[in-house]
């Protein structure tokens, strides 16, 4: 924990496994040291975005805990019999995104394996005093996503045909987007609580910021940002399969209300590359959502937080 650190120290672990935050925390002098890790398999047929993609995701967690990223490893996995010029096209989409971040791709290690994977360890900074965790959420705070969520439904679209890569050319920016500008403008206006929409879904990343606030929380329908189709999608039951998973597991957490199947596997859809999840106080919200606004970054106000069962979500019109 930040407040933890004594005087004099010269290192000290402020965020590890306690919580499910997006990295872990290590205090360095005066700085707070970010560390993190993710990997792939392909979401999409073009190596090059491929690599986009999954730094972007990577990165992703340095930004969520308010840092700025400043190296990375590439970790991959290919069948060695893999065209040579596919495994450099991702590693040339993971390199120029780190290189958008300002990051330095340092190193790596590469194994032989039969299913491609891609991904990468990151290492970034942040003021001790400025780290963003995913707990910290009050009464009355107002819930902030950036980027549109059913990312994993139309990858899946995707897969079975439904859809091209052209068709999806937005989607694929969306998840290559770093969120580079939302962590800066969470930085300006002060948040209380922040993380990445990933694996779990909107709705279960909720749930982990007010369980681990000791908070309830509620979303409504009608403010949640979602890609065009990834509703008709879910209703087909074109889905990732771990989103059946995410719903078993929130099973006694949520309160689905009016949220039909359809939209149960939206707001539990596993999405790649998400946007940021921002608690705020209310009379932060304007300073936010301007912050937001004057760096390009779409943003909606999605619900909020409430005293209850920690870890409580309601699901509202």
């Amino acid at each position: 924990m930040i407040g933890s650190v004594q005087a004099g120290q010269a290192s000290e672990l402020m965020v590890g496994f306690e919580t499910m935050d997006d990295a872990a925390v290590y205090l360095l002098g005066d700085s707070a040291v970010l560390l993190t890790v993710d990997f792939f398999t392909p979401m999409v047929d073009d190596p090059y975005d491929f690599g986009r993609i999954t730094a972007a995701n990577a990165l992703s967690d340095i930004y969520a805990m308010g840092g700025r990223p400043l190296t990375a490893m590439n970790l991959l996995a290919f069948p060695c019999s893999m065209d040579p010029e596919v495994v450099a096209a991702v590693l040339r989409g993971g390199a120029d995104k780190c290189a958008e971040a300002g990051a330095l791709v340092v190193g790596g290690h590469t194994i032989d394996d039969k299913e491609p994977k891609y991904g990468l360890s990151v290492m970034g900074v942040c003021d001790p005093d400025k780290v963003v965790r995913n707990i910290g959420a009050r009464d009355g705070d107002v819930l902030v996503l950036t980027k549109r969520i059913g990312v994993g439904i139309m990858n899946t679209a995707l897969k079975a045909g439904f859809e091209t890569e052209d068709s999806l050319a937005e989607v694929i920016e969306s998840m290559a987007h770093l969120n580079r500008a939302a962590a800066e403008a969470m930085a300006e206006a002060g948040v209380n609580a922040a993380t990445d929409v990933t694996g779990f879904g909107l709705v279960g990343h909720v749930r982990e910021m007010a369980l681990g606030s000791q908070r309830s929380a509620w979303l409504s329908l009608a403010q949640v940002p979602v890609w065009e189709r990834a509703l008709e999608y879910s209703r087909d039951g074109v889905r990732p399969g771990r989103t059946a998973d995410v719903i078993a597991d929130l099973s006694g957490a949520v309160e689905w209300g009016p949220a039909d199947a359809a939209w149960q596997g939206v707001l539990a859809d596993p999405q790649t590359s998400g946007g940021l999840l921002m608690s705020v106080a209310p009379e932060r919200l304007e300073a936010l959502l301007a912050a937001l606004s004057d760096r390009g970054e779409a943003a909606a106000v999605v619900g909020g937080i409430e005293s209850g069962v920690p870890g409580r979500i309601r699901i509202a019109e």
